[in-house]
């Protein structure tokens, strides 16, 4: 509250205002000497003109005293004219506020009112027009000039006028834009379509002419259509609870309704289509398919990442690989592959690791390691040109990545040693500053940078014994190297990684001992050295990392269906 004082030459009973511009506050300030107001103007908008406002002057010589004057003359005026301006600046938006809220009053009664009368209309098929021909959007073009019927879900809605509507329709083999016209768009259900509603609509399917565009360069001229089921709309609209600037937790907690974007459903049909490449290119050169178990008793690359269950009350794990097994079914099936999950437990969380993901992997007998490199390289260009060579899947790789070019064969082959040379005369070094040295393993960070700079395809061959695997054959001569490679890919970096495996009894039950492993487990696989042995290898590939090479994207997470990493496990 302002003091009520008796001061000299003011009127008994006053209210006095005192404003301080320099520690008043206009927001938490009262008027009274502890706590002033900021400004004039507050004074006078908290008291009205009958006002008495005091000022804080501050000494401005030796001698003189600060303390509360009688604000001039002048200065009185500027605030009165000041709050008058006010006033009428308030006043003025309060007026269009109630004249705004006057028009969106009159506009809900009028869209009540329309859409009552809109439940009065009714649609009828014509019984005169030719039955409609059931399609899946993918058959439109076949079925131009026809009468089809056709149902999906509201992709994309527009509304012209009273008398036209067009909706692109998706039923997940393509999309279609339909046109109501009149009667057809003037109905309740018409006036009130929501994004993701499901409908089928019938009509004839035409060319667009020249200078007219829409997906397939025709659209659907609707005589009768209907609603399946429709969805919310207003605050539980999909747009308002999922959209491109929504948080990246959010869309992985709402990813059903994201797989519905355009983007995140051409990815996973190309990833159908890659995994088919991957099949025919196997299927082509005799490889037989084979489904290995994905709950094991044995480690493939150490223990740490091994997620462990209860199977039975005996401690089994989640496969790290299918390797081990797939080396099993070469003395019968010959050259075999896998198409099938994997499992790492790692605590990374970087763009391009999952905790689960699809791996591709192979084994082959009675070859050599240039043999391995040679089919290895084989494979990655023959799948992009069997991808490519299915129009609907190249059209998606060449709208999310346009730039893409396939890579240049023969593809760089690097040994280990030589990339150790090139991060140093290349001045890429380690955190600490400095220089990555011979037996020490190349990280992410460096493989990436080394990778992208060269900007082509890397064979990183030859590691050393100590940072491999136990299984991988040694270089016959260099036996502290490895006959093994990583296949590296600008972008987005390692691959895929393989060897040649090891092929003798004794070479593996020492590789046993040196990594500490008991072999009584490993008996299955230590037996394919002991009933007639051969040179054997191969190599697994991390499907969703090919994928984001292919497509550019900056997350393998995107390539999943539902993306499994640390801490997400759901939905």
């Amino acid at each position: 509250m302002a003091d009520t004082l008796p001061v000299e030459s003011l009127s008994i009973n006053a209210v006095i205002a005192h404003v301080d511009e320099t520690k008043g506050s206009d927001e938490t300030g009262n008027g009274s000497v502890e706590a002033p107001y900021q400004s004039a103007v507050k004074a006078l908008q908290a008291h009205g003109d009958s006002v008495k406002i005091q000022v804080w002057k501050a000494a401005a010589a030796e001698g003189e005293t600060s303390g509360y004057t009688v604000i001039s003359g002048a200065a009185l005026k500027k605030a009165v004219k000041k709050v008058g301006e006010l006033e009428k600046k308030a006043k003025k938006v309060a007026e269009q506020a109630a004249e705004l809220a006057a028009k969106e009053q009159a506009a809900a009664e009028e869209r009540e009112r329309v859409l009552e009368a809109a439940k009065a209309v009714v649609l009828k098929q014509d019984p005169s027009l030719p039955t409609a021909t059931k399609i899946k959007i993918r058959n439109s073009v076949e079925n131009r000039g026809k009468r089809v019927r056709v149902s999906g879900w509201v992709h994309r809605l527009r509304v012209q006028g009273k008398n036209m509507t067009f909706i692109i329709l998706r039923d997940g083999t393509g999309y279609l834009q339909c046109v109501l016209t009149d009667t057809l768009c003037q109905t309740y259900d018409a006036l009130t379509l929501t994004l993701e509603s499901t409908v089928t609509i019938y009509g004839v399917i035409n060319e667009l002419p020249e200078g007219k565009t829409a997906p397939d360069h025709h659209e659907l001229t609707v005589d009768y259509w209907e609603v399946i089921g429709k969805a919310p709309g207003g605050e539980e609209a999909i747009s308002n609870k999922v959209n491109e600037n929504s948080d990246p937790s959010v869309k992985y907690d709402l990813r059903h309704l994201v797989l519905r974007e355009e983007k995140a459903s051409g990815i996973l049909k190309v990833r159908s289509q890659v995994m088919k490449s991957f099949r025919e290119h196997f299927d082509h050169r005799g490889f037989v398919e084979v489904t290995p178990p994905a709950m094991v008793q044995t480690s493939v690359e150490g223990g740490s990442t091994l997620f462990e269950l209860n199977y039975y009350n005996e401690k089994a794990y989640l496969t790290q690989s299918s390797q081990l097994y797939l080396e099993t079914c070469l003395p019968s099936l010959g050259d075999v592959y896998c198409l099938a999950e994997s499992f790492r437990a790692e605590k990374s969380h970087t763009r391009r690791h999952l905790s689960e993901y699809t791996h591709c992997e192979a084994e082959m007998a009675f070859i050599s390691f240039d043999d391995l490199l040679d089919q290895l390289e084989e494979m990655v260009c023959d799948v992009i040109d069997r991808t490519l060579a299915h129009k609907p899947s190249a059209d998606i790789v060449y709208k999310l990545n346009p730039g893409f070019v396939k890579p240049a064969r023969p593809f760089l082959r690097m040994d280990y040693t030589d990339a150790i040379q090139y991060l140093k005369d290349n001045d890429i070094k380690k955190e600490d500053g400095t220089f990555y040295e011979v037996g020490e393993d190349i990280p992410e960070a460096p493989e990436r940078a080394m990778t992208d700079k060269i900007n082509r395809p890397i064979f990183l061959c030859r590691f050393p014994a100590e940072i491999k695997s136990f299984y991988m054959k040694r270089c016959p001569e260099n036996p502290s190297l490895t006959e093994s490679v990583d296949v590296l890919m600008p972008g987005v970096g390692e691959i895929v990684g393989g060897s040649m495996r090891i092929s003798d009894l004794d070479e593996l039950m020492a590789a046993y001992k040196r990594e500490g492993l008991d072999p009584s487990p490993y008996y299955w696989f230590t037996d394919q050295r002991k009933y007639g042995t051969t040179e054997h290898g191969g190599f697994g590939l991390g499907v969703e990392r090919y994928i984001a090479w292919l497509l550019n994207l900056h997350t393998v997470r995107d390539t999943c269906l539902y993306p499994r990493f640390t801490g997400r496990a759901f939905p």
